[in-house]
């Protein structure tokens, strides 16, 4: 799956992105039949003491999500991807860039955000 999310944030993070970007944000969702997805928010603003800054985006890739089909429940899909978003700021071709802005998170869309990175 790292590989599969490697590609995928690769392409994203090659290319410009809007310069009022903030911070980042992962957004998953579950589909149906065993089928979850990802995408890249850019908000305009970050707090670590207000969630709802996830919710001031200004750029996503909400036409462009990463899916895969994985048979698990919604805390472990979480724990799964964050460990990889980690290991990407660790080692990601783009992980510098993604260092550039004020935060990373993860989280459900409809739940709880979990910061990875904070600069």
């Amino acid at each position: 799956m790292y590989n599969k999310f490697e590609r995928w944030i690769g392409n994203i993070l090659s290319q410009e992105l809007p310069s009022n970007i903030m911070a980042i944000n992962f957004n998953l969702y579950e589909e149906e039949n065993d089928v979850w997805s990802l995408e890249l928010v850019g908000t305009a603003s970050f707090d670590t003491e207000d969630d709802d800054w996830a919710c001031d985006e200004t750029f996503d890739t909400r036409e462009t999500p990463l899916r895969w089909e994985q048979k698990a429940d919604w805390e472990d899909i979480l724990v799964n991807i964050s460990s990889i978003i980690k290991e990407y700021l660790e080692k990601g071709q783009y992980a510098e860039k993604l260092k550039t802005y004020q935060g990373v998170g993860v989280g459900f869309v409809d739940g709880d955000i979990k910061l990875l990175y904070k600069r």
